[in-house]
């Protein structure tokens, strides 16, 4: 698959695009490495983001029932189709992934199972991410290939240098967890970072109970947004909230948080019960 990788590069004469921030998974242990994790039975239908030329799609395809393709970059749409071309379960999608609605993709109810698996651009891995958990659609697991400091983010504890707004965001959603991580060898062209293969096993249910979910994720920003601040000042300075100091030092109170604590502290629980409160309150 590596060594195919590089021929479909050099007879399509395919010039890499920058601005996609385009590196092809030239390692085929890493490639199955990374199917393996998502666990792919003939009962799932896989949507792939961003397959290249179809390295991974081609394994994807021969343990999945169906596979969706989503590229984005129209040159690369002629090798992927030769590379994949003996497959009659696999659907190749010329589109950006922010403009597809992935509950139109899904089969009518064929496949017990939807999987997201995905060499993510770095430059928009956030953002997909959040279109994906944001949405509502049946995903059951998604594994990406992000950049080595985005999984620590979003496997992040409270109190940890890396926790923020993302990782409680994917972890209301979701109960993340470390694959493996890849060297920058592993691709074309070689990126500056490292990067982590890691599992998004979507939660059934959210592990906390909220009075608005909108709300919630307005005062987890807020509490982010200035890292420096204490809690008290981040929320008074926020525009969203309509609170004296003194208001919401007392609601920190009734919580038994400290006035001075700091966003980076508060579990996802004690975030919801903040926000409940607050919104009560508003």
């Amino acid at each position: 698959m590596g060594g195919n990788t590089k021929k479909l590069i050099q007879k399509y004469n395919l010039r890499l695009t920058k601005s996609l921030g385009q590196n092809f998974l030239i390692d085929d242990n890493v490639v199955k490495r990374i199917v393996d994790a998502a666990q792919i039975t003939e009962n799932d239908m896989v949507i792939e983001i961003g397959p290249g030329v179809g390295s991974m799609t081609v394994e994807l395809a021969q343990r999945a029932g169906k596979v969706i393709a989503v590229e984005i970059d129209k040159k690369l749409i002629p090798a992927l189709q030769e590379n994949l071309g003996e497959f009659s379960n696999v659907n190749i999608i010329n589109k950006d992934i922010m403009d597809v609605n992935i509950n139109e993709l899904r089969d009518s109810g064929q496949f017990g199972n939807i999987k997201v698996v995905a060499n993510l651009p770095y430059y928009i891995t956030t953002p997909i991410i959040m279109k994906l958990l944001e949405e509502e659609n049946d995903i059951g697991l998604m594994v990406f290939m992000v950049q080595k400091e985005v999984a620590q983010r979003m496997t992040a504890a409270p109190g940890k240098k890396d926790y923020g707004a993302l990782s409680v965001a994917v972890q209301y959603y979701t109960k993340p967890e470390k694959a493996f991580d890849v060297p920058p060898h592993c691709f074309i062209p070689q990126p500056e970072v490292d990067s982590t293969v890691i599992k998004l096993n979507v939660n059934e249910t959210p592990p906390v109970k909220l009075m608005d979910k909108d709300f919630f994720f307005m005062v987890v920003k807020a509490a982010f947004g200035q890292r420096r601040k204490t809690l008290v000042n981040a929320l008074y300075n926020f525009k969203g909230f309509q609170k004296t100091k003194e208001e919401i030092k007392e609601i920190l109170n009734q919580l038994g948080i400290d006035e001075n604590a700091r966003g980076e502290t508060l579990s996802i629980s004690q975030f919801a019960e903040l926000s409940n409160l607050l919104f009560k309150c508003s």
